[in-house]
This record gives C-alpha cells, structure tokens and sequence, in this order.
C-alpha cells in the first residue's frame, strides 16, 4: 500500500489503459483520454476531495499532472461527466459492494 498520491495516479492510469477505450467517441474532443480522467476519480478517492479541490490540487501539482500526461487541467464538470459514465455504480453509491476486481 502506498501513500503517494502520484503512485496511486500512475497506477490508476495504467488500468484505466487496460479497461478503456482511449476516447467515449470517436467524434468527443479527444482532450482527456477515458484512463486520464479514470486516474482522476480514483485520485478524488484518495485525496478525499470533491471535484473542485481535485482540480485545484492537480493545477498545482506539476508532477501529477506529468504523471498522468495531462497538458491542461480538466474543468470539474469534466469529471462529474466521467463519472458518471465510467463508474455509474460508485454514482449510485454502490461503488464498495458490487466493485469486483477480474484477474
């Protein structure tokens, strides 16, 4: 377990690459791959933060921004959007008891 928000991010980046499509569409912005903004719902988790503070900490953050390869930093709407997409059972607060990890 570790205690680096970085870590965590880089971590969560890399299964997003395995679980996401880079992009929602093929037609979307292309501004934040679907890993990218996964990464950011898992940092918001661990930061324990709402969407606001995450996007203030990762403006501030050089290194995390780096770390996840993020050129601007995402609006908090951004985020409330994706999660809602990507993690609809977190959403629903159903996050911790129908979260199943697959090996």
């Amino acid at each position: 377990m570790t205690k680096s928000a970085v870590q965590v991010a880089r971590e969560a980046l890399a299964v997003g690459h395995q679980t996401f499509p880079a992009y929602g569409s093929p037609t979307s912005r292309h501004d934040f791959t679907q890993a990218q903004l996964f990464a950011l719902l898992v940092l918001r988790q661990f930061l324990r933060t709402d969407y606001r503070g995450l996007v203030t900490l990762v403006a501030e953050w050089q290194e995390l921004r780096k770390a996840l390869g993020l050129q601007k930093v995402p609006h908090y709407s951004t985020l409330a959007y994706a999660a809602r997409r990507l993690l609809p059972e977190a959403e629903e607060g159903g996050f911790s008891t129908t979260l199943r990890w697959s090996s």
